[in-house]
């Protein structure tokens, strides 16, 4: 997993309408990446509709929130559509954004150990600098997680 206080790792990933997006897209606002493992699955919807639920709370405090998981980009129009997600979801094909940023790793599964996207977010401010890493979250509550940490940086 990455260090906080140090770069974020440069991306280009295309979206779900065909778009590339880098990290430098995001610059002057702070950024919520956060990593999921799959479309349409009982963890994954959870957390993208908590998302969701809470854009406008993200919104009013200026805050890009985005999405990457190794499905393509035709599988994240169709979950965006049936979801009504109002964020960008980025198609990490190979996995090497996962890896850059700590989300792709050995993880356990009903006993098994397998490789696999590791449900994880990182908060990047307006220069580029990790400011804070989640390493694993719960879906449901993770955006309120993530708006108590951005209200407590500014008190």
């Amino acid at each position: 997993m990455l260090q906080e206080g140090t770069r974020a790792p440069d991306f280009a990933l295309e979206d779900d309408a065909g778009k590339v997006w880098k990290l430098a897209d995001f610059a002057g606002k702070p950024l919520v990446l956060y990593f999921y493992p799959r479309d349409n699955t009982p963890g994954c919807t959870t957390e993208a509709c908590a998302f969701r639920d809470r854009h406008a709370a993200f919104r009013e405090r200026g805050i890009e929130v985005v999405g990457v998981s190794p499905d393509t980009a035709a599988s994240h129009r169709k979950f965006k559509e049936k979801f009504s997600l109002p964020f960008i979801l980025l198609a990490d094909l190979e996995k090497r954004v996962l890896a850059a940023y700590g989300a792709w790793g050995e993880k356990t599964m009903y006993g098994r150990k397998m490789m696999g996207v590791v449900r994880s977010t990182v908060i990047i401010g307006e220069d580029g600098v990790v400011l804070k890493v989640f390493p694993k979250v719960t879906p449901a509550q993770h955006p309120e997680e993530i708006l108590a940490w951005f209200d407590s940086r500014s008190r």
